[in-house]
């Protein structure tokens, strides 16, 4: 008798039992009609305690009975990206990430080995708007990591070492992310958008890392870096009273020093239209972006926008992936929507296609820019929009550094503590008429700037349809 492997045996057992729950599964019908949505749980506004010390810093405190650990985050307004001049763009990612690299009393090593001591750690990252610095540690170690967080912030070293080790690692990753045409197309749609102006510098260039000097960026930072400009924000396990004393004793004798950085001049709300077809010679796809000027954080139609991003091209339940990626196949992955700074904005979508479907993934872009301000959407639509936004808000502000860094972000940008609370009441208010009007008045593809990176060979007769693009060599 022929033995059977028991392996054998038990995926056959397997497959058969697969088999037989499928054929089941078959024969269960399914109910008419599913179970409702619950309802909507509202956010928890947490009470914010918030005090201005004398030197100008303000300090919000958000106590949180949840694990024992204490967040911060100090955000200074005006030392991001804005501040950068027009031949240093991007220098406030390098002033940022070195802020933890040295210190007038510590190593970088000795830095992160203090701060793994109590629990936690330390960084910083740049945006438009400013930098922000950050530190987390264990409830009993409060007081410890607000001092280190003020030695981070406060007297960064910038030692000669640190600063070239950067500057090599700010130039290889500059290399290898030019050859990318993400990369490519996204510096050049930011040019279409914004010009000359400051939100346009992101980037950084090999000229701008190459004068880079430590001598330099202290100078940068004694500029961009002063209490009068500056929002801590601590959340945890810690009462307000307990954490404004920290405040004081870590932050309380800190004094601006020279003029502050000059506030940057909102961007113009309209640009000229461009049409661009940056060359990538044997590329077998085409990155397809356009864009256009947007809003301020804080303008009167920021909810409503955030809502017709997400219909149109956030999430993957939005139209354009639903279309482009599900419906056509033409792309792993569709998107559309706003981005608000301090004092601006842009409107920006795309895609990477096939070489062969450019033109058809364009025309569907402008298909669906066109919809949504000509029509209002669907109550159904609608309804499953706000509910996703309201969730995965709702979801990323459970973890208190959630918090601090929301509430540090929405400072930036201008927007008051409260809204923290207010925007899901605001989302839950917008009409389909307002969606519609956002639409019309920020989607329409007459206004989108076109930005391609491919091989000009495969796709240039394809672009014909769009408009005269000018070809830019690599």
């Amino acid at each position: 008798m022929k033995i059977i492997p028991s392996s054998f045996r038990l995926g056959f057992i397997a497959a058969a039992l697969t088999l037989a729950g499928a054929a089941q599964a078959a024969t269960v019908a399914l109910p008419a009609e599913l179970p409702p949505f619950g309802k909507d749980k509202p956010l928890a506004v947490p009470n914010i305690t918030q005090q201005t010390l004398p030197n100008g810093l303000q300090v919000w405190v958000v106590p949180r009975n949840g694990i024992p650990r204490v967040d911060y985050v100090l955000a200074v307004r005006g030392a991001g990206f804005s501040a950068d001049a027009a031949d240093a763009p991007g220098r406030a990612k390098l002033l940022a990430g070195l802020l933890s690299e040295g210190t007038a009393q510590r190593s970088s090593r000795q830095i992160a080995e203090a701060a793994q001591a109590m629990g936690g750690g330390v960084g910083a990252g740049a945006s438009n708007d400013g930098i922000s610095v950050y530190g987390n540690a264990l409830a009993s170690h409060a007081g410890a990591m607000a001092r280190l967080l003020a030695e981070v912030a406060r007297q960064p070293a910038f030692p000669e070492s640190e600063v070239q080790l950067a500057k090599t690692n700010a130039l290889q990753g500059l290399k290898a992310a030019s050859t990318q045409p993400a990369f490519r197309a996204a510096k050049a749609l930011d040019g279409a958008i914004y010009g000359s102006h400051a939100y346009g510098r992101t980037q950084e260039t090999e000229a701008a890392i190459q004068a880079v000097t430590a001598e330099g960026l202290r100078a940068e930072h004694a500029r961009r870096f002063r209490p009068d400009r500056a929002l801590l924000v601590i959340t945890g396990r810690i009462d307000s009273a307990a954490a404004l004393k920290l405040a004081r004793e870590a932050f309380g004798d800190w004094k601006a020093s020279g003029d502050a950085v000059p506030d940057v001049a909102p961007p113009a709300a309209t640009a000229p239209v461009q049409r661009l077809l940056l060359e990538r010679p044997g590329s077998v796809q085409a990155t397809l972006r356009l864009g256009r000027p947007g809003m301020p954080a804080s303008g009167d139609e920021q909810v409503a926008l955030r809502l017709t991003s997400t219909v149109i091209g956030t999430g993957f339940s939005s139209r354009l992936n639903q279309n482009l990626r599900e419906e056509k196949g033409y792309t792993y992955g569709a998107r559309a929507g706003g981005q608000s700074w301090r004092v601006g904005g842009a409107i920006t979508g795309g895609a990477d296609v096939r070489n062969e479907v450019t033109a058809a993934a364009m025309t569907e872009y402008v298909k669906e820019y066109r919809r949504i301000g000509a029509e209002p959407v669907p109550e159904d639509e609608l309804a499953m929009n706000k509910r996703y936004m309201a969730g995965s808000y709702l979801v990323s502000t459970q973890l208190q550094g959630s918090v601090a860094r929301q509430l540090a972000g929405n400072w930036l940008v201008g927007l008051p503590a409260d809204f923290l609370g207010k925007f899901v009441p605001a989302l839950q208010k917008v009409t389909a008429a307002e969606v519609q009007a956002v639409g019309k008045k920020y989607f329409n593809p007459d206004e989108q700037s076109w930005v391609v990176v491919g091989d000009s060979a495969k796709i240039a007769e394809q672009l014909k349809a769009f408009g005269e693009f000018t070809t830019v060599k690599p």
